[in-house]
């Protein structure tokens, strides 16, 4: 089987979607935070409650159906391999704290990724809408719907005075958690990224990389997501968050506008990320990433035509360690990893004159 093939079956949901704003906006993301009541968070409670939220909470989950944005897989994270574990938090579905202490932990997720849940992370319940594009209220929708079908056989920890209680004070009120991934190549090129995202900042938003808090960006892309969720309504939450995105995704399209007028070198910094791509026998995740972003932003402006947009999104998963691990179907280093990566790459950044002239 070849790596595109092996792609095809692998890459679902926002990876292969498209929405709004697509050009600058990669995907939307949701998190609601529940915890049942009667039972500590999961950061203090013992083992054998930890086991008794997994036995209240399973079937609930396996009772939701589709018009509660169901049905969804549920797991035990104990009986999922360490590699699929790694894969599940490339493809942004868990966390890595949920990879670890794995006892009394599960996971449960809807076939095409769009809804998933963690169970005894952070809370007891981690409700997760993911969406590509530009789709806040299509995240929230669909994370309100699996949340309204649990409510209607858990009983949450709740308060009339806060709102929801959750593990983290930042979560209190409504537990929302939203954000935004966003592209951002053209800001960096122009040494204003800093700039635009330290003022966004100052209006109640975290930034951080690519897999959340603690990471670091690669490739330009950055989150964007609110700080606090106590004494604000859930569209109220929403609605800042979208101002300040499309403030920034208003500041990275001038940028573009901006580079172009510098066309021949915008080109060549383009062509020359493109020919390192389709052409190296090894190459870092970090290189591969930066190179990446520029081709995006080439497919992006028109000056690279035939190559699908969605490139960037596809393979800033699938050419992580586990992704590349699980195609190989065993353990690489990080030698052997370069050099798949590489290969995987060549298949995947390939215009139509060169399909044509190198075959099928």
């Amino acid at each position: 089987m070849s790596f595109d093939e092996m792609i095809r079956r692998h890459v679902r949901g926002w990876m292969v979607g498209q929405g709004p704003d697509s050009d600058v906006v990669l995907g939307t993301r949701v998190r609601l935070a529940r915890n049942l009541k009667d039972i500590p968070f999961p950061g203090v409670a013992t083992q054998e409650q930890l086991h008794e939220v997994v036995k209240r909470v399973r079937p609930a989950i396996e009772s939701l159906d589709a018009r509660w944005g169901g049905p969804l897989k549920f797991t035990r994270m104990g009986d999922v391999p360490d590699l699929t574990r790694q894969l599940l938090v490339e493809r942004h579905l868990i966390s890595p704290a949920h990879t670890q202490q794995v006892r009394e932990k599960a996971f449960a997720v809807r076939d095409d990724e769009a809804a998933s849940i963690m169970v005894n992370e952070e809370d007891h319940l981690r409700i997760q809408a993911l969406f590509a594009g530009f789709q806040l209220e299509e995240a929230l929708n669909l994370a309100d719907r699996v949340d309204d079908g649990l409510s209607e056989r858990l009983e949450y920890a709740f308060s009339e005075r806060v709102g929801y209680l959750t593990a983290w004070p930042t979560n209190v009120g409504t537990g929302l958690r939203a954000s935004v991934m966003l592209h951002l190549p053209a800001l960096a090129m122009a040494g204003q990224l800093q700039h635009v995202l330290s003022a966004v900042a100052r209006f109640g938003v975290a930034v951080r990389g690519l897999y959340g808090e603690g990471t670091e960006s690669v490739g330009n892309i950055f989150q964007i997501s609110n700080q606090v969720s106590l004494g604000r309504s859930e569209d109220e939450i929403l609605k800042h968050l979208a101002n300040l995105a499309h403030e920034v995704v208003g500041h990275e399209r001038t940028a573009r506008q901006r580079l172009m007028s510098d066309r021949r070198a915008l080109e060549d910094r383009i062509w020359r990320s493109y020919g390192v791509l389709r052409y190296s026998r090894a190459i870092s995740s970090q290189e591969a990433m930066q190179r990446l972003s520029d081709v995006r932003l080439g497919i992006d402006l028109g000056i690279i035509e035939g190559l699908d947009q969605r490139i960037l999104t596809e393979l800033l998963v699938v050419i992580r360690p586990a992704h590349l691990q699980s195609f190989m179907g065993r353990e690489l280093t990080p030698a052997e990893r370069d050099v798949h990566r590489a290969a995987l790459i060549r298949e995947r950044i390939r215009l139509p004159n060169e399909r044509l002239a190198q075959g099928p």
